[in-house]
């Protein structure tokens, strides 16, 4: 077991009572979205989108919802994480349609009271498993900034851990982006995937 494995294992007997990994529903879109609004790091999509993306890839993604032994220490922190059944992070992704063995990872982010504590690996794990075994996705990509260190080291575990390669390059240059101001997106290509 690698340093990366034991991390996560660790983190998962941890949380094991604090949390569930689900499906999303329709009605965790408005949830979803603060998670994402909240996390500072993400470009924020409309609440619409994140409504749709429940509906139209609930498939390709994941949420973990806090338990009711989470839900009191959510209240004393303020941090906005609901009750029972409520989400407290995700992972959203869709198979690429020119590469159907490719998840891309869209989006992945945990509410503030639950970061650093290895959540993000756990969802990105399992959702990968359940595509990897239900629609033979051997790959997963996605597209961090240079300045999101989390990102970069969480992918760079995530790789690790699944003994697959990761390969980065420029995918969309900053000028690209018409607001200004954008950082580059950077391609990360793991795989092949071993679960």
């Amino acid at each position: 077991m690698t340093a990366a494995q034991a991390d996560l294992a660790g983190a998962r007997t941890e949380f094991t009572r604090s949390f569930r990994i689900d499906t999303p529903r329709v009605e965790d879109g408005a949830a979803i979205w603060r998670i994402a609004r909240d996390s500072e790091v993400l470009d924020l999509n409309s609440s619409y989108s994140y409504l749709l993306w429940c509906r139209d890839f609930a498939a390709t993604s994941v949420v973990a919802r806090g338990t009711r032994d989470d839900a009191s220490s959510d209240t004393d922190t303020g941090s906005g994480s609901g009750p029972d059944g409520e989400p407290i992070a995700f992972v959203t992704g869709y198979i690429r349609p020119e590469r159907p063995e490719a998840l891309v990872v869209w989006q992945v982010a945990v509410d503030r009271a639950h970061r650093g504590k290895g959540l993000a690996g756990t969802l990105l794990d399992e959702l990968t498993r359940r595509v990897t075994e239900e629609q033979g996705v051997t790959s997963v990509e996605t597209t961090v900034t240079p300045d999101n260190i989390a990102s970069d080291r969480m992918f760079h575990a995530y790789s690790e851990r699944h003994g697959a390669t990761l390969e980065r390059e420029v995918l969309f240059e900053g000028e690209l982006f018409p607001d200004g101001g954008h950082q580059p997106e950077v391609l990360y290509r793991i795989g092949p995937l071993t679960t």
